[in-house]
């Protein structure tokens, strides 16, 4: 009975990533501006009862879910860096709009790279997605330590000591499997020259301090920059963390309320082996190394 539904049931988008670059794709002026947004599949949970009055919209599709895109496009419209939590890949509740490459079009973005971290088929295609004005020379998707359906995208600009790691991340609500999923993310950004930490974490200022993530020297933003809930903002479970190498030029948790996080802001100035290249500089494009993850897909 469920095979036949499935069959009278439109076919998911399947939308390929623009191809990676072949040169350091570095940025063309010393600021850059980055978002972290948990989106919730563009369902609209921004008020309390709304868990109850639109707890339908984990399942199924509704009428306002085309408006509540063009709105999250516009906001991401003003950044040259975003990462996503809790996009759809393509299924019933988002009416079968692959919502990552229509952001990526309506706002503009020539690059995205999408990680789909559980596939329930037709009920929900469960996604990290980061965006990008430049494409990167590396991107790699990489299952997290504990249950199925956390990880993390690593993507690198530049090259050498010129690079940028760019992590868009989700952990899980355990602080146990959060505690190794920090110390897998220790691992990775442990010899990254310029790092920056992106994502819905699960977690206060001070557990990210105790956790291993916590030897680095992380410039940790100011603990007022409350993102949940959205309508009442009380506590910052989204972050962006910036190495010491880099500087922040400005922080905020803006007022958006398009989901039941608040979008966090950061604008960086890169030093200036990141941006503005030499004319004709190419370099070869190697891999991303990482730490093995015994449930890495």
């Amino acid at each position: 009975m469920i095979t036949r539904l499935t069959r009278l049931l439109p076919e998911r988008p399947r939308h390929a990533a623009p191809p990676l670059a072949e040169a350091p794709a570095l940025w063309q002026a010393p600021v850059l501006r980055l978002l972290s947004f948990n989106m919730q599949a563009g369902m609209g949970i921004h008020a309390p009862h709304h868990y109850l009055t639109r707890g339908h919209r984990h399942l199924l599709p509704h009428r306002q879910r085309h408006a509540q895109l063009e709105q999250i496009a516009r906001l991401l419209a003003g950044y040259d860096l975003v990462a996503l939590q809790e996009v759809d890949g393509g299924s019933l509740r988002s009416g079968y709009t692959h919502q990552l490459a229509h952001l990526a079009e309506q706002a503009g973005f020539p690059w995205w790279f999408q990680q789909l971290n559980r596939d329930l088929g037709h009920l929900g295609q469960f996604s990290n997605g980061l965006l990008s004005r430049r494409s990167p020379l590396a991107a790699e998707a990489h299952a997290l330590p504990g249950i199925k359906g956390r990880g993390i995208i690593a993507s690198r600009f530049g090259h050498g000591a010129d690079t940028l790691l760019v992590l868009n991340v989700h952990l899980a609500l355990g602080a146990r499997t959060r505690a190794g999923q920090l110390a897998f993310i220790n691992e990775v950004v442990a010899d990254a020259p310029h790092a920056v930490i992106m994502g819905d974490l699960n977690c206060t200022h001070d557990e990210l301090r105790r956790s291993a993530l916590g030897r680095r020297d992380w410039q940790w933003l100011e603990e007022e920059l409350h993102t949940y809930p959205s309508w009442k903002p009380q506590r910052q479970i989204d972050h962006i963390l910036v190495s010491s190498e880099l500087r922040v030029l400005r922080a905020e948790a803006l007022p958006h309320r398009l989901s039941d996080h608040r979008p966090l802001a950061v604008e960086l100035e890169l030093p200036p082996g990141l941006y503005l290249p030499a004319a004709g500089l190419t370099l070869p494009s190697p891999e991303l190394e990482l730490p093995s993850a015994t449930d890495r897909p």
